[in-house]
């Protein structure tokens, strides 16, 4: 493998009607198969394909990274809780059942977890094997199928899980890749065989996913933007919440909707606190991402990279000051030469009404915002139309504790950022979207519960 950023890698022919048609009547015939199996039979497929991943992560994370741009060394992070995921749902899919209810005279009804079918997952283009793994492992520990759309700017890593898949023991076709952009995905949305649809990306497609699939009355997953607050305290450990704030803004290039890009510092540390970050973003290794020192690689595209750096500009234009990066960046290395890269930036003296605090950014741009109170932060953090993140660094756990229940967001931190446990719920509140993954929660939104009301007398007519 080599990195050639700005080159084609590869070519793919996008799926149309009649392809996207024969993935999902395949993924239908093999869901006839996979949803009889006991859950401890799906459980050790799903292991033995977590077993895969975990043998090939340094092939499948290289992989990633060309794929993607982020650096290899967090690609290895990204395999690692790929595998860790079809791990957690394997331990689960054995243990899915429903519950007895003891009626009078002897009657009793039960439920039943039963699977949905044929689900859709579509992907983006910032985790794209981890997202794939995401979303198939509880649908398939469930006992569903899945048809899955990678983004056309990363199509080649989830193709790979596919092979996975079939070699841990899947019967044909229960987990298929269709490849292709907003086409694709509206023939996948408007099939009628699709029993469920699960998507991340942004808030407009997420609304046309949500109007196509109502059409059909299909449950549906949304995971979309986010412009989450950080709250630092003056009372915090310092150190820690400059890491935290590094953590929750530069991960892959700043491409995560869960970034934590409103980072609000209490008056009293935030000279020192701003003095701090600026010092460790320049240290910040910008480059090659298959280097192992590296830490940011390059953004996906040229179009994206020209918009991070329009709402770079905008800042300014608006009065924010670039404390450090947002300029374009070119490696030492010739061949990288056509890359993506920009070096990430801290902006000062911004306030609320900017454009830069307001919306998605989607790149390595932090904005530093200064409060006094609790109150006020707490007001000035929920002042958004998103709902998916947030963060709080204080020592004081009550305030803590206080600060979080109050934020309208469905992932919260504190005194850490931007951890991804696979065995906690994530999703979003307001136009972040609904829905969960990971976690047991995600059952719930792979499966369907059937009541069954048993008779054991006669049966008593009114008529």
């Amino acid at each position: 493998f080599k990195m050639c950023p700005g080159r084609v890698i590869c070519k793919l022919l996008c799926s149309g009607e009649k392809e996207v048609d024969l993935a999902v009547q395949s993924a239908k015939a093999a869901f006839k198969i996979w949803s009889q199996m006991s859950g401890m039979e799906r459980s050790r497929v799903l292991l033995e394909a977590a077993r895969i991943i975990r043998e090939q992560r340094e092939e499948i994370a290289t992989l990633e990274t060309i794929n993607n741009g982020k650096s290899v060394f967090e690609a290895r992070v990204d395999i690692d809780i790929s595998w860790q995921c079809l791990e957690y749902y394997a331990g689960l899919a054995g243990s899915l059942a429903g519950e007895h209810i003891q009626l009078p005279g002897g009657s009793f009804g039960y439920t039943r977890r039963e699977p949905l079918g044929v689900c859709v997952g579509i992907g983006a283009w910032n985790y794209p094997f981890q997202i794939a793994c995401w979303k198939s492992a509880p649908a398939l520990a469930c006992g569903n199928a899945m048809v899955f759309k990678p983004s056309p700017f990363t199509p080649v890593s989830v193709v790979r899980l596919a092979e996975i898949f079939t070699e841990a023991g899947v019967p044909k076709g229960l987990f298929n890749v269709v490849q292709g952009g907003v086409a694709t995905g509206q023939f996948l949305c408007h099939h009628p065989d699709v029993a469920k649809i699960s998507f991340t990306g942004s808030v407009p497609t997420g609304i046309k996913i949500m109007e196509m699939a109502a059409k059909g009355i299909k449950p549906i997953t949304l995971e979309l933007g986010g412009k989450s607050p950080l709250i630092i305290f003056s009372d915090c450990a310092l150190e820690n919440a400059v890491n935290g704030a590094l953590m929750a803004n530069f991960l892959s290039q700043g491409e995560v909707c869960c970034n934590g890009t409103r980072v609000f510092v209490e008056r009293k540390i935030l000279d020192a606190f701003t003095k701090e970050v600026v010092k460790r973003t320049q240290k910040i290794k910008v480059g090659d991402p298959l280097l192992e020192d590296t830490r940011m690689g390059a953004l996906i595209n040229r179009p994206h990279l020209d918009r991070v750096q329009g709402f770079i500009k905008q800042a300014k234009d608006q009065g924010a000051q670039v404390l450090c990066g947002g300029d374009l960046y070119v490696p030492d290395d010739p061949k990288l030469k056509n890359g993506y890269y920009m070096r990430p930036c801290v902006l000062g003296n911004c306030t609320d009404d900017m454009t830069c605090v307001k919306e998605e950014i989607f790149g390595p741009v932090m904005s530093i915002l200064p409060f006094d109170t609790e109150e006020e932060v707490v007001e000035r953090a929920n002042n958004t139309k998103f709902g998916l993140a947030g963060g709080v660094f204080t020592r004081d756990i009550q305030k803590a504790h206080r600060v979080v229940a109050a934020l309208k967001a469905g992932m919260c931190f504190i005194n850490n950022y931007n951890i991804s446990p696979v065995e906690l719920p994530f999703g979003g509140y307001k136009a972040s979207g609904f829905g969960r993954e990971n976690g047991r929660a995600a059952i719930e939104y792979y499966s369907q519960l059937k009541t069954v009301c048993v008779e054991m007398g006669d049966v008593e007519s009114v008529f």
